[in-house]
């Protein structure tokens, strides 16, 4: 591995490390804090989406606007349906679980994804895709019911919100695709968040909210906008700059295994076998389809 593809690596897997940890601090804040994610969720986005967009405007000027100038509805879009639905359920599922958990089952949405573009194109699954979505449904049944069907190891709440994050997942990623390529990921995200956490903030009024901060939990949104968001970014966005996206997309699969041991050491999750079981039959799917040579 050269110089270049060593540093895009460290970067992304980075990245990937800094996300996993932005879920247990929000886990920390969700459960041990009393915070909901009607505060939580609105008050990332609207922090994180004003700082990169900062960056952006330092780095690109006014360019950073074009986006708004020919493309309004289509951001809008992105900002409602996927970058704040995806926080929303993503932070609930983990409200109602622990970030590892539901960090794997939001990693579900590629599989969502690929199904998805079969029924688009009329065609069958290929056999590396048939494979993908059985071990995705393997996982999360072993997830959900410990390999014992009749009984929930998982709550019917945590697994609803954890598969509503898959779909959420998907919507997120294939929907801005036309945008992203047009104005960059950078400026895409930063008025997505911004827009995002502004509709969230008119449902929910979090600023409205008799919400206790006390440094514990101050320290702890620092972190979850500071360096889950705005630093995971960067480093991402830099790693896969060197190392092309789909390399840089599997070092960065090691945000929902950093998010289970962050998980276990700071909050005290245990997981069982079925849980690890679980764990590896849906993280072995973005292996499976970033092998895939065909697009």
């Amino acid at each position: 591995m050269d110089r270049r593809s060593a540093r895009g690596a460290a970067l992304t897997i980075l990245g990937g490390l800094l996300w996993g940890f932005s879920g247990t601090c929000g886990q920390f804040l969700l459960q041990r804090k009393g915070i909901t994610s009607e505060f939580l969720v609105p008050v990332r986005l609207i922090s994180a989406g004003a700082i990169l967009l900062a960056i952006c405007l330092l780095r690109e000027r006014g360019r950073v606007f074009d986006v708004f100038r020919r493309d309004a509805k289509g951001i809008v879009v992105f900002g409602v349906f996927g970058m704040s639905m995806c926080q929303y359920t993503y932070f609930s599922a983990i409200a109602a679980s622990n970030a590892g958990t539901a960090t794997v089952l939001q990693y579900t949405g590629p599989v969502l994804i690929l199904v998805y573009l079969s029924l688009r194109e009329k065609r069958l699954p290929r056999p590396t895709e048939v494979l993908a979505i059985a071990l995705a449904l393997t996982g999360t049944f072993l997830l959900a019911t410990h390999g014992r069907p009749g009984s929930m190891a998982l709550s019917p709440r945590a697994l609803c919100w954890g598969l509503l994050s898959a779909v959420a997942l998907a919507v997120y990623t294939v929907q801005p695709g036309r945008l992203l390529n047009a104005y960059g990921s950078a400026a895409v995200t930063a008025w997505g968040m911004l827009i995002g956490g502004a509709m969230l903030c008119v449902l929910f009024r979090p600023f409205s909210m008799q919400v206790s901060l006390d440094g514990e939990a101050l320290l702890a949104m620092a972190a979850i906008v500071l360096l889950g968001t705005v630093a995971a970014f960067s480093a991402y966005m830099e790693g896969i700059r060197c190392v092309g996206p789909k390399k840089g997309s599997l070092y960065a699969s090691i945000e929902p295994v950093s998010a289970a041991v962050f998980s276990s050491l700071f909050m005290g999750v245990q997981f069982t076998g079925m849980d690890v079981a679980g764990f590896a039959c849906i993280l072995s799917t973005i292996f499976l389809l970033a092998m895939d040579k065909r697009e």
